[in-house]
């Protein structure tokens, strides 16, 4: 089969474990409660070839799962509206809590004393030129929580979408049911963390993240949520 990445991404991949092809697989706009075991079975399957590797963005399985949290029953506190005032609302790495939405759900999360002293330690951080101390503070949930901007999809400003549940079981399901090894990974042009993986990978997270640094998905309209991952032989 022919490799093919997404604009201004490439195939080919150097890593300090070997060089690795990486092809998008572009799917239909998936919705939610949609079936990935039925997914990768119609788009993946047909590729995947014993030895790959499939790397799995969050958000689709977030959405098969029905993790999501609705606009509508958001109830806005004052505290909230204040707070993400001083925050990034958006940037390249996603929708941040400069969104309200996304900081209710923090306070929701994490409570409200939580939450403002996490915002105070990240302003004093910030004269420091420390960035991302917010986050580091209130944890993956609210830092995974994906949505509530309709700028690529009009839909998801309806909704924000939390990390998926239990990944690495998921990873371990799809093995059992499919044969393909899976990673789920939430990636963005500035992160990349990996949220869960089939038993049967060696790999360290850290290679793992290798494979995916430049973020081979796309960030944008790409609809490609499976990359399929593949040692390049030796010449």
């Amino acid at each position: 089969m022919d490799f093919v990445a997404n604009d201004d991404k490439s195939v080919n991949i150097q890593t300090s474990h070997g060089v690795y092809q990486r092809h998008a697989i572009q799917t239909h706009f998936v919705e939610i409660g949609e079936d990935y075991i039925e997914l990768i079975n119609r788009y993946v399957k047909p590729l995947y070839q014993p030895g790959d590797l499939l790397s799995i963005s969050e958000k689709i399985i977030a959405l098969c799962q029905k993790r999501v949290v609705y606009r509508k029953d958001l109830k806005i506190s004052g505290l909230a509206k204040f707070l993400s005032r001083f925050a990034i609302q958006h940037n390249s790495a996603g929708i941040g809590v400069g969104e309200v939405c996304k900081m209710q759900y923090a306070i929701n999360k994490c409570g409200a004393g939580k939450v403002l002293w996490a915002a105070i330690c990240a302003g004093v951080g910030k004269l420091f030129g420390k960035h991302g101390i917010f986050y580091d503070m209130v944890g993956m949930e609210v830092t995974g929580l994906d949505g509530f901007y309709p700028d690529v999809f009009p839909v998801y400003g309806e909704f924000g979408i939390e990390i998926p549940d239990d990944p690495s079981g998921v990873c371990n399901e799809i093995c059992e049911k499919t044969g393909v090894v899976a990673m789920i990974v939430d990636a963005n042009d500035l992160t990349r963390d990996i949220l869960g993986k089939a038993d049967c990978i060696k790999l360290s997270d850290e290679q793992l993240c290798e494979l995916i640094r430049d973020n081979p998905a796309g960030q944008d309209q790409q609809l490609t949520p499976f990359i399929l991952i593949r040692k390049k032989a030796e010449n």
